[in-house]
C-alpha cells in the first residue's frame, strides 16, 4: 500500500488558504450577484454556454 504523505504544517497552512480564498470568491461572487449588470452578465453566459 502506499504511505500517505504525512500532513505537516506547511501542507495545513496552504490547505487553509485555498479553502479561505475559495470561500472569499463565493461570497464575493454573491454578493455581486444583486447587481443587475452582473446578473445580465451572468444570465448571458450561461446562455451562451447551454449546449445540451
Amino acid at each position: 500500500m502506499p504511505q500517505m504523505m504525512p500532513l505537516n504544517w506547511m501542507m495545513l497552512y496552504l490547505m487553509f488558504m485555498f479553502i479561505f480564498l475559495f470561500f472569499m470568491m463565493i461570497i464575493y461572487y454573491m454578493y455581486n450577484l444583486n447587481s443587475p449588470k452582473m446578473k445580465k452578465m451572468l444570465i448571458n453566459y450561461i446562455n451562451y454556454n447551454w449546449k445540451w
